[in-house]
């Protein structure tokens, strides 16, 4: 006995015996394409049945595209994104309305005939050849979900979509072979529930869920029948029965419905008259879709997220493969990204860079030891409004990852140096001649056996920030105020690849994929970094030395069907990039940026906190980047094309000469981590001792006023601290000691001590160190504020 389909019908022998029986009809059969002439059709079923017999048995049904929801760390939605608005559902929530109108006027003897309506292509072909072209179709309802699977399967592919829509005869016969296989396989009422879930209605709205959202804000479940009739109007022709751009139209196609369902006894004609008179009873939502919905200012870290999908190897093998997962959607994706830290950044960037300032700032938090992304955010707002001051560029990234080609880190690249340094056998006491002035030292060595060499014709000088700055000095105060000519003799010493092969181990690299270059400069920041990259980076510190590549995604789920599919998620790759010791030296350093160094107006008063400023040649960059043991956070401040300088600027409202790292960045940093940080447990850094630079044995004091630096700080004697700091106030040092002797330590030589020298202090503090506020007696030890 042949096997019937529920809903009646014939079996699928009986349908294809059928179909191949009537393949002189196979031309007509294609219900869309003008035949005029009866020698066409007999020309198209020349070889109908072996094309038929050659398609593959078997058509699975493609996953339907679906919303895709993006949490934050605590489950909280960030945004929804969709290739294709649609939220599948059973039938039973639809309205049995909304099932009989689409049936009425899409295909009224849905329930009487198989996959294909003979009655019908016989009625079609009538017409056409009488009007002479397309006048009506016959494809079933069937043979459009086939129809739309096609189109699906194509996605977004123009070339796809139209191979998928084209009205030729081979796509027909294919078409009819797989309406008739999952005419048996699925039934009527699973045909109609994937039909109404997989068809368009207009405004972005896919599938009957979707458009009812869309058009009248509630659920198709409580679809009655005038709304009903009217979604299933649209379906023939979504931009020309669009309810919301052509009432009028879209109430004549809703009246044709409402009364095609009265003839066929879905509701009596009183039924139909009464909702006929009705209005359309519009309540519209604005399709909301993308990153560009994503709350709290987290549409930069909604990009981010896509991108990783779309890059990520775990997503799939080929950019194709993970194309796809994005685009059909349907994922619950949780995310790193914490409420309370995204909240705080994007208030304090608010708070001290305006969206419409001639500059940006971009700010990004992250936790050490897992390199879970925190918080990401910008000054200029997601989106692509000029007039809005929007940009789709995320500043906070590389490029690859949607970012911009990255910025000059400054003087935020020198902890790298000193950890290279420190990992190698350096002491963090190491001390340097750190002239204000001098030229790139050359030859220095650099990786695989290459050496660097400045131009011997035209030899690269560099300077220091101001004049006062002058050696020697030891590292814990050559990083406290940012010396440049330190961190170059110190390069240079310990060798280019030691550093570049330390950036490497703590994730550091250009934004914009190319190699760091092979150049003692790059002690000073010279390579175009993310604040992702830096924030990262410093969290290595914070760590003690173990660094973690970032990530975004806690989990993923994927609705397949009606069950919940886990996906793997890429795991951030934890390796250490130095010893805990060096870690906790450079911590120690960076801790003195916050307390007595360039860093002050960062600093955060209620915890253990470090960090770095960094200011560019020119000003077009300021940074700060800083950590506490459980969050690290990088800071930017600049212009993304590079153009403007940061002089005689106003930013935030706030007028500003020069800006430098620890004025404008400094306070980002320290208003966002206070906010990030509030309730959350305060540990404390695993700090090592460092000798000041005044605190040395006395191999370097001679006791006639040049002390360790020619400032007065007698080191093995304790004439140093009082002879130097009347003497060398007056007189200055020589340069190779470091330069003049200074009363405020950023004084030059031969001025007279201030009255904030005190000769009784001095005696005391020179009891074997010189004096513990040095350059003779001064209080200033920070020399102003700079990268």
């Amino acid at each position: 006995m042949p096997k019937k389909r529920s809903g009646s019908g014939l079996s699928v022998t009986q349908q294809a015996a059928k179909f191949l029986g009537v393949s002189v009809l196979a031309g007509a059969v294609m219900a869309g394409i003008a035949l005029p002439a009866a020698g066409a059709l007999g020309l198209a079923a020349k070889g109908s049945v072996k094309s038929f017999d050659e398609i593959p048995a078997n058509l699975k049904s493609p996953r339907l595209s679906q919303r895709t929801a993006i949490l934050d760390n605590q489950g909280g939605q960030i945004a929804t994104v969709y290739s294709r608005d649609r939220t599948v559902v059973d039938l039973k929530d639809i309205s049995p309305y909304m099932q009989k109108a689409i049936v009425a006027i899409e295909d009224s003897r849905f329930y009487q005939h198989g996959a294909v309506d003979l009655k019908g292509v016989l009625r079609a072909v009538n017409k056409n050849a009488q009007e002479g072209g397309v006048a009506q179709g016959a494809s079933t309802l069937t043979q459009q979900l086939v129809k739309n699977y096609f189109i699906e399967e194509a996605g977004d592919d123009p070339t796809k979509v139209a191979q998928a829509t084209q009205q030729t005869l081979g796509r027909k016969i294919r078409e009819l072979k797989y309406a008739i296989q999952i005419e048996d396989k699925l039934g009527k009422k699973k045909i109609l529930e994937n039909y109404l879930n997989i068809t368009f209605f207009g405004e972005q709205a896919y599938g009957v869920e979707a458009a009812a959202q869309r058009y009248f804000s509630k659920h198709a479940k409580a679809l009655n029948v005038q709304e009903a009739a009217l979604l299933a109007g649209i379906v023939q022709s979504p931009s020309r029965y669009d309810p919301v751009n052509d009432e009028a139209e879209a109430t004549k196609r809703r009246n044709i419905v409402l009364q095609r369902m009265a003839e066929l006894g879905d509701i009596s004609q009183k039924e139909a008259d009464e909702a006929k008179e009705k209005p359309l009873g519009l309540h519209p939502s604005r399709p909301k879709n993308g990153c560009i919905t994503a709350v709290k200012g987290a549409g930069f870290f909604c990009d981010y997220v896509r991108q990783v999908v779309l890059t990520d190897p775990t997503f799939g093998k080929s950019k194709e493969a993970r194309a796809k997962l994005w685009n059909q959607g349907g994922l619950t994706i949780r995310t790193t990204l914490d409420p309370q830290s995204q909240k705080s950044a994007q208030a304090s960037i608010k708070e001290h860079v305006y969206k419409s300032d001639s500059v940006a700032t971009a700010a990004t938090v992250v936790e050490p030891g897992t390199g879970k992304i925190l918080a990401m955010g910008q000054s200029r707002p997601y989106g692509v409004s000029i007039k809005e001051h929007e940009t789709s560029i995320n500043l906070s990234v590389n490029q690859d990852m949607g970012g911009g080609a990255g910025y000059q880190p400054g003087s935020t690249f020198k902890p790298i140096v000193a950890a290279a340094a420190i990992e190698g056998g350096k002491p963090a006491t190491q001390q340097y001649p750190s002239p204000y002035q001098m030229t790139y030292p050359s030859p220095v060595s650099a990786c695989d056996g290459k050496t660097w060499h400045d131009d011997p014709r035209k030899p690269t000088k560099l300077t220091n920030e101001n004049e006062s700055e002058h050696g020697p000095y030891g590292m814990k105060e050559a990083t406290a105020k940012s010396v440049n000519t330190y961190y170059v003799q110190l390069i240079s010493d310990i060798g280019i690849c030691p550093v570049t092969d330390m950036a490497k181990k703590m994730g550091v690299a250009r934004a914009d994929g190319r190699k760091i270059q092979q150049a003692p400069s790059i002690a000073l920041g010279t390579q175009e970094m993310s604040p992702l990259t830096m924030a990262s980076a410093y969290a290595t510190f914070a760590s003690r030395g173990m660094y973690c590549t970032p990530i975004a995604i806690e989990s993923i789920t994927q609705k397949v069907g009606s069950e919940q599919k886990s996906l793997a998620v890429p795991k951030s790759t934890c390796s250490r990039a130095m010893s805990e010791k060096t870690a906790d030296t450079v911590t120690t350093l960076l801790k003195g940026v916050v307390e007595d160094g360039t860093g002050q107006e960062a600093g955060l008063d209620s915890r253990a906190n470090a960090g770095k400023t960094g200011t560019t040649d020119e000003r077009f960059a300021a940074w700060f980047v800083g950590y506490t043991p459980n969050m690290a956070g990088a800071v930017w401040v600049g212009d993304p094309q590079h153009k403007r300088k940061m002089i005689n600027i106003t930013i935030g409202g706030v007028p500003h000469d020069k800006v430098f790292g620890g004025e404008v960045p400094g306070p980002i940093w320290r208003d966002m981590m206070t906010g990030a940080l509030e309730g959350k447990p305060a540990p404390d850094f695993h700090l090592v001792d460092i000798p000041d630079d005044n605190d040395d044995e006395g191999d370097q004091g001679d006791g006639n006023g040049h002390g360790n630096r020619g400032h007065g700080r007698g080191n093995g004697d304790n004439r140093g601290g009082l002879i130097g700091g009347l003497i060398g106030g007056p007189t200055g040092g020589d340069t190779t000691g470091g330069g003049p002797g200074g009363t405020t330590g950023d004084g030059a030589g031969g001025t007279l001590p201030t009255p904030t020298f005190s000769l009784p202090g001095n005696l005391i503090q020179g009891q074997g160190n010189g004096g513990n506020q040095g350059n003779g007696g001064g209080a200033n030890r920070s020399g102003g504020q700079r990268g």
